[in-house]
């Protein structure tokens, strides 16, 4: 069967609306956010339901076509973008939060569902999603879950991983698998929908998902505090944890170089009136907002008279706390102001991150004299994030990777904390798994998807 002539057959089993290729595929679908290359594929199919998706997979199956999932294409690794021979399958169409139990504290939505919606949706139900991060308007559960989010949630409620009950997944040959069982325990032989979480398209496409929902807090701290250096953040984060718990939503912690970044970028007023060597931003849930804070004030002060803090501000308003955040947002901007940005997502045992960025540091001074790098991430999670200005090494930007993955090497940390593997890291997955783990991961991709046709060449 010739290209037209599958083209053809797709248009006859799903509609000729779902269906378009050539010219007609528009150019956000060519690529995603990791700055990849745009490719144009074979087709672009967009289902509106698990019917359509099945019907879809059946056809590639038959006729040897790959295939490659598409979400909200907000991805840093290059997992969404596609090949020239491929369809490309967007979840868009299919983005219905379908039902909310507020009693077991459940959300069954579908998997083109924005992140927004959903934390909308049990915000009106009276409860919260356990995940946040920035591209919350634009990326969809589907590749939440197929990339195992994270973002600024992590401290408290886990990864996606943690807030998935249940999954509805087609494999490669269409069949359905039905996964959506709301329930905590079910010790049932393997549980097969972890195979999909994580597994970024390769496996196969989930089109719903049932999600557990978390209590809606009633209140909330925000802090920003300034630390004289890593040592002294994790002896906060301890001492915080130490009086509320899992209650500490999130610590996020800024080297000043993304500060200054942050505040120039943004056109921010600077938090504090002097430059520290460490900014942490956090968050504490609570009951009742002025004791709330009052302990708040107890733990930052005793952590000062310790000499782990240097000063401190806590919001006095859901306002203040916005613009306090404001600052961590310059992730936003790193496309715009970095030419290109060489972004990096690692994990590292949480007592190494400040030699680990010290190493990053002194390595890209020696190197490349004058870079601009900046250091910023969920360090109460193990999660650093470093970005480089492409413009700044001469464009080296292959080098500057494998110099700072060769350290992730060193440290024995993974080199992807929570943006997954895709494209760009294939080359390093060898350096945070075994050779027997990738053999084990390769053999369960070959008996879901025997023919390599769930987004060829990712990962792997």
């Amino acid at each position: 069967m010739s290209p037209q002539e599958f083209l053809q057959a797709l248009r006859q089993t799903l509609g000729a609306e779902a269906v378009l290729s050539g010219d007609a595929v528009p150019a956000r679908y060519h690529t995603d956010w990791s700055g990849t290359p745009p490719v144009a594929p074979l087709a672009l199919v967009r289902p509106r339901s698990t019917e359509d998706v099945s019907a879809t997979l059946r056809l590639c199956h038959q006729h040897r076509v790959p295939v490659v999932p598409q979400g909200g294409l907000t991805g840093l690794a290059g997992a969404a973008v596609p090949s020239a021979d491929c369809v490309a399958l967007s979840l868009e169409r299919m983005p219905a939060i379908e039902a909310i139990d507020a009693r077991s504290a459940t959300m069954t939505v579908q998997a083109g569902a924005t992140l927004q919606a959903v934390q909308e949706a049990a915000v009106d139900a009276g409860l919260a999603f356990g995940v946040d991060l920035g591209a919350r308007g634009s990326c969809q559960i589907g590749g939440n879950v197929a990339t195992n989010a994270g973002g600024n949630g992590v401290l408290q409620h886990g990864m996606m991983r943690e807030q998935v009950l249940g999954l509805e997944v087609v494999l490669a040959d269409g069949t359905v698998l039905p996964m959506l069982r709301p329930m905590l325990k079910n010790n049932t032989g393997y549980d097969l929908k972890q195979f999909f979480i994580g597994a970024e398209g390769t496996l196969g496409v989930i089109t719903r998902v049932l999600l557990r929902l978390r209590p809606l807090p009633q209140t909330k701290a925000t802090a920003l505090v300034a630390l004289p250096g890593f040592d002294q953040a994790l002896a906060v984060l301890q001492r915080m944890q130490g009086r509320f718990g899992n209650s500490v939503a999130a610590f996020e912690l800024m080297w000043d170089n993304f500060v200054q970044a942050s505040v120039q970028w943004q056109q921010l007023q600077a938090p504090l009136a002097e430059r520290h060597p460490l900014l942490a931003l956090i968050d504490v849930d609570g009951k009742d907002e002025a004791s709330l804070r009052e302990a708040v004030e107890a733990v930052l002060g005793d952590a000062m008279e310790a000499g782990e803090v240097v000063d401190a501000v806590i919001a006095q308003s859901q306002t203040q706390a916005k613009t306090l955040w404001k600052l961590r947002e310059a992730p936003a901007e790193l496309n715009t102001q970095m030419h290109p940005p060489v972004n990096f997502d690692v994990s590292l045992p949480q007592a190494e991150i400040g030699r680990f960025a010290a190493a990053i540091q002194a390595a890209f001074d020696a190197r490349w004299p004058g870079h601009h790098t900046l250091f910023f991430g969920h360090v109460g999670d193990g999660n650093l994030h470093v970005s480089t200005d492409g413009a700044t090494v001469g464009g080296a930007c292959e080098a500057v990777e494998a110099e700072l993955y060769r350290l992730v090497g060193a440290f024995h940390g993974s080199v992807s904390a929570e943006h997954g593997i895709g494209l760009h890291k294939k080359p390093f997955l060898a350096l945070s798994r075994t050779p027997q783990e990738l053999a084990a991961m390769r053999a369960i991709k070959a008996a879901l998807d025997p023919l390599g046709l769930m987004n060829p060449g990712k990962v792997f």
